[in-house]
């Protein structure tokens, strides 16, 4: 009832899963992954057993392959199921149970696979792998979403549309770098909820992507001068501990802390304390 992609970067540091379906919350069911070790989607008669046990497994360094055979081998259930696996290294690999509605099946190959069942056709399938293949340029979150998004708009769910999930995961690349999980969201039930997960990543990457330090500016001269402004009008005026700790109060506020860096400014962050702060009239001209 589902069709899903599990996939690696090409650097080896992040797993993740993208999956849609015409089901309630496929997202809090279908995905598992684990940092540096991989990831994992079970679906259509979901066996919520496979996730711990599947990434048992990648852990102690069992391939994907062996993953998927060992799992299904053990499940009497195992004709009504569908796998994804990806590990830290190799190919991916999925199984499609016998019994799993049709159109159902899958693909793999280096680092991804692709897997889906009560879909449009196997045209679905090609349209994921076809823009994970092209997608290499784009940002992991990013490339997961765009196969995620091709195979929506290939017709996805035979059934329709109603829940959406993005699980993306790093070492330290959680908030603040406190935890693993560096993408957590869902659309549980939505009209367009692929489109709307589109919404709620760029969202995410607003609030909690980090800076390119190419674009950072120096919080100098009339830079600064301006911020301290701005951040005046806002409620957060400069005090004694100086000009970052009172940037750092408001981007708190704006929940934009992770965009903050030591002396220097992200122009997001910039842009949106200018479009937030009160417009403050130029002072009038004498004679």
């Amino acid at each position: 009832m589902t069709f899903s992609i599990v996939a690696r970067s090409a650097d080896g540091r992040l797993h993740g899963v993208a999956v849609a379906s015409k089901f309630l919350a496929a997202g809090a069911l279908v995905p598992a992954a684990e940092a540096e070790v991989g990831a994992v989607a079970t679906q259509a008669h979901v066996n919520l057993a496979y996730r711990p046990q599947g990434l048992a497994l990648l852990r102690t360094g069992v391939a994907a392959a062996d993953v998927v055979a060992g799992l299904v081998a053990a499940d009497p259930g195992r004709d009504d199921r569908q796998l994804g696996v990806v590990g830290a290294t190799g190919d991916g690999a999925t199984w499609t149970g016998p019994r799993c509605h049709p159109w159902a099946g899958g693909q793999a190959g280096d680092g991804w696979a692709a897997q889906g069942n009560i879909l449009a056709g196997p045209h679905v399938i090609d349209a994921v792998r076809d823009a994970w293949l092209g997608g290499g340029g784009l940002p992991f979150p990013q490339r997961l979403l765009a196969a995620l998004h091709a195979g929506d708009r290939a017709g996805g769910d035979r059934r329709g549309r109603q829940s959406a999930g993005l699980l993306v995961v790093e070492r330290h690349g959680g908030y603040a770098g406190t935890g693993d999980t560096l993408v957590d969201l869902r659309a549980d039930d939505h009209p367009d909820p692929v489109t709307e997960l589109v919404r709620l990543l760029d969202t995410h990457t607003l609030l909690f992507g980090k800076p390119d330090p190419a674009t950072l500016r120096d919080l100098a001269g009339p830079l600064a001068d301006e911020v301290a402004g701005l951040l005046t009008a806002v409620g957060h005026p400069v005090g004694p501990a100086g000009l970052d700790d009172a940037l750092a109060s408001w981007a708190g506020v704006e929940n934009l802390e992770e965009r903050l860096v030591p002396a220097r400014i992200d122009p997001i962050v910039l842009d949106h304390l200018r479009r937030t702060a009160p417009q403050i009239p130029a002072p009038r001209r004498t004679r």
